[in-house]
């Protein structure tokens, strides 16, 4: 069996001391996480989560830094016989600038809302993962990498690398 973890990415928004999050239904629960979503072929990192904030908050993201990459898996749940699913998660911070109200959000999206640190710990049943804390705690903490720490390497960018370069030494 193939092991391929699922490559997501998430906003890290704060506003005013309040978090953009989503309600969201997965299998049935409204759970909360923050706006986030799966990588898709051919978009880079920061392509995804802006994409993906938009999508489900309608709300346009601007990257500032990187928060942090997370790797977590699921636990398995009671009556399943595979083991739970891996996610590499890769958060952002950022700014929100448009919101366009008149957006449909993404399927199983309920709202955007922006909850404090505390409103959100205190219904921790109800987080989607236990990334959704770490990642606003880590943020708390001061967390921020550069965006250029990350490098979105294409087909194009590796061969005009290879290519002599016009200074001499």
């Amino acid at each position: 069996m193939t092991w391929k973890p699922d490559v997501t990415v998430a906003a890290v928004v704060e506003r005013e001391g309040r978090f953009l999050v989503v309600e969201e239904r997965v299998r049935s629960r409204l759970v909360i996480n923050q706006p986030a979503g799966h990588l898709e072929k051919g978009e880079s990192l920061v392509q995804a989560v802006v994409r993906e904030t938009l999508e489900e908050t309608a709300w346009q993201f601007v990257p500032e830094a990187l928060v942090g990459v997370y790797l977590w898996t699921q636990p398995v749940r009671s009556g399943d016989t595979l083991p739970g699913r891996t996610f590499l998660r890769v958060a952002f911070h950022g700014a929100v600038t448009r919101h366009d109200a008149s957006r449909a959000l993404d399927t199983g999206i309920e709202r955007a809302v922006w909850l404090s640190r505390e409103q959100l710990a205190a219904q921790p049943a109800r987080l989607r993962s236990p990334l959704v804390m770490r990642c606003i705690d880590d943020y708390l903490a001061g967390r921020r990498f550069p965006l250029d720490l990350l490098s979105h390497l294409t087909s194009d960018t590796v061969l005009s690398s290879l290519a002599p370069s016009s200074q001499t030494a």
